[in-house]
């Protein structure tokens, strides 16, 4: 009721109107003022009036309708929906808004299906000397949205997994998010490597990616730059064997998490992706995800 109030107040000086009331304490003239003034003005000039004040409720009227909407929609949601698992039927192949992550020089894929898992629809992954992912490209602000939520579970630990070498670098689990190119984050021949990037396949890759990944030895909480690249960085958030076959819920602070592993802001999120991968170590590994949220 305030804000209808507060658009009635001003709308007429921010809009052209075809009439202006005169001056007076109500911002409005009544039909009772308008009847009164009848016998004083003549017939035809009480019929003016009664058109132009029904002209002018109509064009108030059109304009709440209008600006409501707006009003609305500017008010951001507090979570964001990225990786809505649960409301997907097992039928379905793929998760609505995702596709399919995959890398040329990688053949064997993972697979990925719908199952139910504990009366609820979940994503399970199964790799077998393999690599491949699901995405969502998406963008986010992260100091809009900083908290990501998620929940996982593993049946197995590789035992050649290493976080700190190439050979290694497979996971039972992980979730990816990737940061949009911001060019005032890179030197000047990396501008050139990533142009070149954009010319070859039509777009600029991410400028960096964090990975929450269940590593098999490293401690819970490590941060351990990618062996690959140092614009990736690998987060152990569940390690070991200690939690498998069981349901796990994660939450991180990923503005936080990005401004520890990168020293300084994060650009807008570009993607977000699960990913079970064997394909350095060889081995096989069984896991399912759930739903993924953002939060503020």
């Amino acid at each position: 009721m305030e804000l209808k109030m507060h658009c009635l107040k001003n709308i007429q000086n921010d809009l052209p109107l075809p009439w202006s009331p005169p001056p007076s304490p109500s911002p409005l003239p009544s039909p009772k003022r308008l009847r009164a003034g009848r016998h004083r003005n003549g017939e035809g000039k009480y019929d003016d009036a009664i058109r132009d004040y029904k002209r002018l409720c109509i064009y108030l009227f059109m304009f709440l309708l209008l600006i409501f909407p707006l009003y609305a929609s500017s008010q951001s949601q507090p979570i964001m929906e990225v990786g809505k698992f649960s409301a997907e039927t097992i039928e379905s192949k793929i998760p609505s808004d995702w596709k399919p992550l995959t890398f040329k020089k990688i053949e064997r894929h993972t697979t990925y299906s719908f199952v139910k898992d504990e009366g609820t629809i979940v994503v399970k992954a199964v790799s077998e000397s393999s690599a491949s992912g699901l995405v969502r490209e998406i963008k986010i602000d992260p100091k809009e949205y900083p908290i990501v939520q998620w929940r996982w579970k593993v049946e197995n630990v590789l035992k050649k997994g290493n976080v700190h070498i190439k050979e290694g670098d497979d996971y039972p689990a992980r979730l990816y998010i990737t940061f949009e190119y911001d060019s005032s984050k890179l030197g000047f021949f990396e501008k050139v490597k990533y142009e070149a990037i954009r010319l070859l396949y039509g777009q600029y890759p991410p400028v960096a990616a964090i990975n929450y990944i269940w590593e098999s030895k490293a401690p819970v909480g490590a941060f351990a730059p990618n062996p690959y690249t140092d614009r990736v960085m690998m987060i152990v958030v569940e390690s070991g064997e200690s939690r498998l076959n069981q349901w796990v819920n994660e939450e991180r602070n990923l503005y936080q998490d990005f401004r520890k592993a990168f020293n300084y802001e994060p650009p807008m999120i570009s993607g977000v992706a699960i990913m079970t991968d064997t394909d350095n170590t060889g081995e096989r590994a069984i896991a399912y995800y759930g739903d993924i949220v953002f939060r503020k």
